[in-house]
């Protein structure tokens, strides 16, 4: 009975040990996940869960109702040490826990990538979780309330003054989709016109979407400022006090919403409590089959994939490429674990993992959309039906993707619901202060 403990119930953590259970029989393996989290996360909808297109549930995927015969650990790995072949587990309540273990697997993903820039740490929303993108849709919808009741002056403008700092994908959709949430709200606030909207997209390079080529990334820019957005581009945060917004050019204004989608980092677990052989930016070394190691040795028992993994892309034929930190890979890398360690375990040989990228593509907002395969580049409303069926069939279990599907039928035919929940962040806020006026 070998023990595996899965680092990580992110997509290639998830999809690694739903792809062991099938494998393996329940007398060849244990199998344990480790997160602070209970479910996955399918990130791919967290711009359309700030938009309403896609409830929140819905874009999370329970870990103990879908892995039904591993074990899930609820806690945060703090160490490995490999050598002993223990590691270190601190859970929400109580003292740290050590778990021994025979092979490891090392999911546990990228951080958001942060800048000692004043105000950030205290004003900005990140872009990685559910909870994430809830806040902002709620923190929008409120906004939409209380602005509504102003007159037209500085306070209106701030509260409707919305500043996305990253030009990546998670943050172009983020962006784009929340500008979509925010022109159609117009519809039920008819105090407040286009005019008061202030959209803001702050990018260091010159460009947005390095995934894709020129061209269909220009198309993005001008999409995005036909529909009112202001692109910033060569452009850097400066400072946000207090919601002051600061940019590198000398513009300066005031934003109620700040998010900071401007990339990922090594998770410093790895990076920095582990005996396990990381490179200088603290992403783990992998080899081509997965292994944790160099092309010359591996280390023995110990697997890695996802973001926070430098797995190298072999597909390309380019020497040194890694792939891409995004969910096709990592959905994919996590399969292929599954598979290269039920084949070890039984004597066999491990693969190398090869996977031609299937091509890119975005949601903008409601009917809007960009996909580029190599040469063939698809905007608009094609390229938006295109992202929803890719994501549809790509979300995990029959069940979301039953639950994704009726909620944009209903979404369809009712519009989207816009009903902020900000209150569920401070509970017992009512309940403390009773019926009595602030």
């Amino acid at each position: 009975m070998q023990r595996i403990v899965i680092v990580g119930g992110g997509y290639a953590g998830f999809y690694a040990a739903w792809n062991l259970e099938k494998r393996l029989r329940p007398d060849e393996a244990e199998i344990t996940v480790i997160d602070p989290r209970p479910y996955m996360t399918y990130q791919p909808f967290l711009p359309e869960v700030m938009a309403g297109s896609v409830e929140a549930r819905h874009a999370a995927v329970s870990l103990r109702k879908h892995l039904r015969r591993t074990r899930v650990v609820a806690g945060e790995v703090t160490r490995v040490e490999h050598a002993r072949r223990a590691l270190q587990v601190r859970p929400a309540d109580g003292d740290d826990v050590e778990l021994g273990y025979d092979v490891i697997v090392i999911t546990a993903g990228a951080v958001t990538r942060t800048f000692p820039i004043p105000g950030v740490a205290e004003q900005a929303i990140g872009m990685k979780h559910v909870e994430e993108a809830v806040a902002i849709r709620d923190k929008l919808l409120t906004s939409f309330d209380r602005a509504s009741v102003l007159p037209p002056g500085p306070e209106r403008q701030r509260l409707l003054t919305v500043t996305f700092v990253g030009g990546g994908f998670s943050g172009v959709e983020g962006f784009g989709e929340l500008l979509s949430l925010a022109t159609s709200l117009l519809r039920s606030y008819p105090e407040l016109s286009l005019a008061d909207l202030s959209f803001h997209l702050v990018e260091a390079a010159g460009r947005i979407l390095p995934e894709v080529t020129d061209e269909p990334g220009r198309w993005v820019v001008k999409a995005l400022e036909e529909r009112g957005a202001h692109v910033h581009l060569n452009t850097q945060l400066v400072s946000a006090v207090g919601g002051h917004v600061v940019l590198s050019t000398g513009q300066e204004f005031d934003s109620e919403l700040i998010v900071w989608a401007a990339g990922n980092a090594a998770n410093p677990v790895v990076a920095q409590h582990t005996d396990l052989p990381v490179d200088d930016r603290g992403f783990l070394r992998v080899r081509a089959d997965l292994r944790i190691g160099t092309a010359e040795a591996f280390v023995p028992d110990a697997w890695a994939a996802g973001d926070d993994a430098a797995v190298p892309d072999i597909a390309v034929g380019t020497p040194g490429a890694r792939t891409v930190p995004n969910a096709q890979h990592a959905v994919r890398q996590g399969r292929h674990l599954a598979a290269n360690i039920t084949a070890v375990l039984r004597g066999g040989t491990p693969k190398e993992y090869v996977h031609q990228s299937l091509g890119v593509v975005a949601t903008l907002g409601l009917g809007q959309g960009v996909f580029q395969y190599r040469r063939l580049v698809v905007t608009g409303f094609p390229a938006w039906v295109m992202h929803r069926g890719y994501h549809v069939l790509a979300v995990p279990t029959w069940e979301r993707k039953i639950r994704v599907l009726a909620v944009w039928l209903a979404a369809g035919l009712f519009g989207r619901d816009i009903v902020s929940l900000a209150s569920v962040q401070h509970p017992r806020e009512a309940f403390v202060r009773g019926g009595a006026p602030r």
